[in-house]
């Protein structure tokens, strides 16, 4: 697997150098990144520019790559002992997944569940995520259904966001909940929403009914942790 951009690389160097296999630069660099990139006993290659884009995949490298081990998901088994978990429906853009990924380690919540996306672009998520999907325990799940009788069975109260739904400001969650968020464009399919708890909206105050994803998970984390 290769992550790439100065932040997230200089971010699993500090954090999880275990996973580094080898390290790619393709400039020459400042003396105080260079002696962060040495003391890590990595290997350092030295890339030609087309290479390295290739490597990105088109994406804005900074002139700095690395390979890593592929990241490891965690059990279902483990997430459902935990408190508070997103569990993501259909949402396939990865700036939104990163920025939900790095919301969620910053507020608090222990897991996430990618469902109704097969094959979701890891690699991606972690650029996006400023490193932070390293720490954020992980799976993906492609029965929501199935997954939403899981969560109940472990004690879980579902929530799920809708516009429709509950003022998410003045509500008191459960002490351990799993909040469901849809994708850009449809919102939860009404299969998921039938069977969820209870449906939490946030409430706007100007003539305008749609946030980001990735915001609106944000808000909505955001207010479950300080309501409980």
């Amino acid at each position: 697997m290769i992550i790439y951009g100065k932040q997230v690389v200089l971010y699993a160097l500090k954090n999880h150098a275990d996973i580094i296999q080898e390290i790619y630069v393709t400039k020459e660099w400042d003396k105080q990144s260079f002696k962060i990139f040495s003391a890590s006993k990595k290997p350092i290659l030295r890339l030609d520019p087309k290479k390295a884009q290739a490597l990105a995949h088109g994406g804005n490298h900074q002139g700095i790559l690395a390979k890593i081990t592929p990241l490891d998901s965690t059990p279902l088994s483990e997430l459902k002992a935990a408190s508070r978990l997103l569990v993501l429906c259909g949402i396939s853009d990865v700036g939104n997944l990163g920025a939900i990924f790095r919301s969620a380690y910053c507020l608090g919540v222990r897991g996430i569940i990618i469902t109704q996306i097969a094959s979701p672009k890891i690699e991606g998520i972690i650029r996006a995520s400023a490193g932070a999907a390293f720490d954020m325990p992980f799976c993906v799940q492609e029965n929501p259904l199935s997954l939403i009788n899981e969560l109940k069975a472990a004690g879980f109260c579902l929530y799920g966001a809708d516009m429709s739904g509950e003022d998410v400001a003045h509500f008191s969650p459960a002490q351990k909940w799993a909040l469901f968020l849809g994708n850009e464009s449809e919102g939860l399919i009404a299969k998921i929403s039938k069977k969820l708890d209870k449906m939490l909206s946030i409430k706007m105050r100007a003539d305008f009914d749609s946030l980001n994803v990735s915001v609106a998970a944000g808000i909505m984390m955001s207010h479950l942790d300080s309501n409980l």
